[in-house]
């Protein structure tokens, strides 16, 4: 059994076909939060000024190069102080502005390119106005204040000298929000979002929904998949009733999978069960008894499940007595075997529900019935009930060719897989097989997309549903009961034909 759940590149395409919905909405979020971030956030506007600064010097060419290099090394700490209160307060005062110098600073900043001696001064500010008024303002207040701290020579002259470059410009159009990095901006984290989002359900979601999934849990032969029909319940028996359909195709599949399971072994005899209830165990062995009986092969349905016994009401036949009266010794085998249908497949119904059900079906009375039954039938199907619930599937699957364990797509997990089969394993017994049941018709877990599926069907013309009541006029009820007629007037036959042999 394996243990660990990884993600494969085929994962992560199958993570993106399943989650492209949740992927596109984070998109349509993100870009819908930077549309309104950029609506309602209060617009600013940047000015620059620039200023030279150079070293006075009337000598030779050598000391205006020396000059020329001190102011070099000298502006980073000159442009240092555009933004100290120093410089910022006679800005404050001289336009009058209703600021601090500590919040004035948080938007002025000072830069250098790289190899010069020009300093840039960048303002920000609600208005456009005001923060071209205040870059220059600011050009100023930093000549006067360099002026000022930088020592003067013998002739009373200060060796910086600053000059204004540029005038600061009123801006035209706000520098934030801007809406052409924003839009693009939220755009790109909402898919990231979901992307993740995308993997991380994927990962967390521990239900099975593919063969993939199933593969990572065990290595039992997965013997087929069947779609999922939304009025299974009203019509069990797709495989008699609308024998043309894909799922009853997907049955045909199963039985010829089935016939190469222990090919080399001499037990006939299945357990067809589950890990949970509604997981289709019990229509799928019913379909299954039908289309191996229609091949041609002897085969002998019995309702194991003595807790909630549903064969006889899917095929129509009376359930008063059947396994339990043998195994109690009330009935022989042969006095509650039903014929079903024109071919050789006949039902042992559950009877009457036991109070001891586990023990019925552990005792040395059903081990002595199955290989009886296994003697005179090709192929012995036993319903049996859920895995987890009760014991009663393992313990009957000892004694037979092994499990046919149904896993419903999207419904069952991974860890009540896990629990199954470790319950058949704890007493000795085997899995034959895994089924996919209620494969969904559309995405990419789609019944067909996989390796055990018949996706063709489809293209066939006679589609899957097979709803004749729609094309013919015949209402539901209708058909049902034309239905049950053609099965009640097939038991006819077979009785009158068994009359007259015995004449």
């Amino acid at each position: 059994m394996r243990e660990a759940h990884t993600l494969e590149i085929r994962d992560y395409f199958r993570i993106l076909r399943k989650g492209w919905v949740l992927i596109v909405v984070c998109v349509c979020v993100g870009v819908a939060v930077a549309s309104i971030v950029s609506i309602t956030a209060v617009p600013k506007y940047q000015a620059f000024s620039k200023v030279f600064v150079s070293i006075q010097s009337a000598g030779t060419v050598a000391d205006l190069s020396q000059g020329s290099s001190f102011a070099q090394n000298q502006v980073k700490s000159y442009a240092d102080i555009v933004a100290t209160p120093v410089v910022l307060q006679p800005v404050i005062d001289s336009l009058g502005l209703q600021t601090t110098a500590s919040e004035l600073a948080t938007r002025v900043s000072a830069s250098i390119a790289s190899g010069t001696v020009v300093v840039e001064i960048d303002v920000s500010d609600g208005s456009p106005t005001r923060a071209a008024d205040i870059a220059n303002s600011l050009s100023t207040s930093f000549e006067n204040v360099v002026s000022k701290i930088v020592p003067v020579d013998a002739q009373g002259v200060s060796p910086v000298k600053i000059t204004v470059l540029q005038q600061a410009m009123v801006p035209s159009e706000p520098y934030s929000p801007s809406t052409k990095v924003n839009i693009p901006l939220g755009a790109v984290i909402g898919l990231v979002l979901g992307l993740i989002l995308a993997v991380v359900t994927q990962t967390l979601d521990t239900r099975i929904r593919s063969e993939h999934d199933i593969e990572q849990i065990t290595d039992a032969p997965i013997l087929g998949a069947v779609a999922f029909d939304p009025k299974a319940s009203t019509r069990p028996l797709v495989v008699h009733d609308h024998p043309r359909s894909p799922r009853a195709e997907s049955f045909r599949t199963l039985r010829t999978n089935l016939q190469f399971i222990g090919s080399g072994n001499a037990r006939r005899s299945f357990v067809v069960t589950s890990s949970i209830p509604g997981e289709g165990k019990s229509t799928s062995a019913v379909n299954l008894a039908i289309v191996a009986a229609s091949a041609g092969t002897r085969v002998v349905l019995i309702d194991a499940d003595l807790r909630k016994p549903k064969v006889a009401d899917y095929l129509g036949l009376e359930g008063g007595a059947g396994l339990t009266d043998v195994l109690v010794g009330r009935a022989n085998v042969d006095d509650v075997l039903q014929r079903w249908g024109v071919h050789d497949l006949f039902v042992l119904p559950a009877g009457r529900i036991p109070p001891n059900p586990s023990e019925l079906l552990g005792s040395n009375s059903m081990i002595a019935l199955i290989g009886e039954l296994e003697n005179r039938y090709d192929l012995v199907i036993f319903d049996a009930p859920p895995l987890l619930p009760v014991t009663d599937a393992a313990i009957l699957s000892i004694h037979t060719g092994g499990a046919l364990v149904m896993v419903a797509a999207g419904r069952a997990h991974r860890g009540q897989l896990k629990g199954s089969i470790l319950a058949l394993k704890n007493v000795g017994s085997k899995v034959a097989g895994i089924v996919l049941t209620m494969m969904p018709v559309k995405g990419p877990d789609a019944y067909g997309s996989g390796k055990y599926g018949y996706g063709y069907g489809y293209a066939y013309g006679y589609g899957y549903g097979y709803d004749g009541e729609e094309k013919n006029g015949e209402s539901r009820k209708s058909r049902r009961l034309r239905q049950n007629e053609n099965r009640q007037e097939e038991q006819r036959e077979i009785e009158r034909k068994g009359s007259t042999s015995r004449m």
